[in-house]
């Protein structure tokens, strides 16, 4: 059976209308993120398979890899079809031992988004989000208007169409929407850590996409008995469960599960198709809530 994707609706990101199913690039790279891939050709495969079966939302970032997740998109992809949003982020690099640094400084700013127009092949990035690394332990205040402010006028000088941001605080959030349109926030959240719960319903009032990473848990996986509990009653397999809650959530969250798997990837989209009940989102939630007790 075909999974028709379009059944988990669509949300705007500025003046682009994307569907809720999207597809995070992170994992095309090496192992860490870092150098080529084991499998070139299955990548390519994969963000060809993925565009076919209707995704028009990509996440990346040049410094995946640095720069080689970009260059497969390329690869695969170009001439890209008009109706596909590319999103990266800015305000990291890696370190020749594969370390993830804070690239704040305005030089570095503008090298990177010169860095993902290059190797993405585009003239302008439909979305730059601008990725806080105030802390390795997830969102931490600090100041954002000067790299903020250097996004913007990047934004003004016609090489950014929508600014977004990563990793940012409700505060960070707010502060940064009065330098410019933020068009989406990409956070940590999941069925275990819902601390962005207020954040999103706010978020979803003021029209703005929250796009949810690590949505099984990332580097340290959920374990869930609950989770796997009903993905047995399903059918279905955890991360297919947790990707239809985090799209029953709130209709302002866009998903981008990641994966170099052909497999995987058709898996992850046929969460498109999943329905859960009150009575199962309810015992869903209840994880949440025994790991915020915890």
């Amino acid at each position: 059976m075909t999974t028709n994707i379009a059944k988990a609706g669509t949300f705007k990101m500025g003046d682009r209308t994307v569907k809720r199913m999207g597809y995070g690039a992170m994992q095309l790279a090496g192992p860490g993120v870092f150098g080529p891939p084991k499998d070139h050709v299955q990548c390519v495969e994969v963000l060809r398979e993925a565009i076919a079966s209707g995704v028009d939302h990509i996440d990346t970032s040049d410094f995946y890899g640095p720069h080689i997740v970009n260059q497969i998109i390329r690869e695969a992809l170009f001439p890209y079809p008009d109706d596909l949003v590319i999103v990266t982020k800015l305000g990291g690099r890696r370190g020749a031992d594969a370390s993830w640094n804070p690239a704040f400084s305005p030089e570095e700013l503008t090298s990177a988004v010169h860095d993902n127009l290059r190797n993405l092949g585009v003239d302008v990035l439909e979305v730059a989000n601008l990725r806080l690394m105030f802390s390795h332990a997830g969102p931490a205040e600090g100041d954002i208007e000067p790299m903020l402010t250097v996004i913007a006028d990047l934004q003004r000088q016609g090489l950014i169409r929508h600014i977004g941001l990563s990793n940012a605080t409700a505060k960070q959030i707010a502060f940064g929407r009065t330098i410019c349109d933020i068009v989406c926030v990409q956070n940590l959240y999941n069925l275990a850590r819902r601390g962005d719960d207020p954040l999103i319903d706010q978020l979803a009032k003021d029209g703005v996409a929250y796009v949810p990473f690590f949505p099984l848990g990332g580097f340290a996986p959920l374990q869930s008995q609950a989770l796997s509990e009903v993905a047995t009653e399903l059918g279905a397999t955890p991360m297919q469960v947790a990707l239809a809650w985090l799209l029953q959530r709130s209709p302002n969250i866009l998903l981008i599960p990641g994966t170099s798997s052909l497999g995987h990837l058709r898996e992850n989209l046929a969460s498109a198709d999943l329905v859960l009940s009150a009575e199962t989102v309810a015992k869903l939630d209840k994880i949440g809530a025994e790991t915020a007790t915890a």
